[in-house]
């Protein structure tokens, strides 16, 4: 059962992610509340099966200032707040999607 941020984080990237122009996929690993898969198939909560092209971590927080647009993504991951794994093509991909 996905919880109220989980919920929120699906619903955000699905507004942001309509109709932008990703191919790849992008798993969204959120600090002790779970993740969300970005991937052709849309906007979903992730299960631990889920692979992707490229994963991102970061605390709900840091999660929700990008999401709002206080934060650019390369600015979080460059200070250290976004962590990435995988490939950094994608991820520059999908930051340019979501803003």
């Amino acid at each position: 059962m996905a919880n109220e941020i989980i919920e929120a984080a699906v619903a955000a990237l699905s507004e942001k992610m309509n109709g932008a122009d990703f191919g790849g996929s992008a798993k969204f690993e959120i600090d002790g509340e779970g993740a969300v898969m970005v991937d052709s198939a849309g906007v979903r909560e992730a299960t631990d099966a889920d692979t992707a092209d490229v994963t991102m971590s970061a605390d709900a927080d840091v999660f929700q200032e990008i999401m709002s647009g206080d934060l650019n993504p390369t600015s979080a991951f460059m200070s250290g707040k976004l962590k990435l794994d995988g490939d950094m093509g994608t991820a520059m991909s999908l930051a340019s999607a979501l803003s």
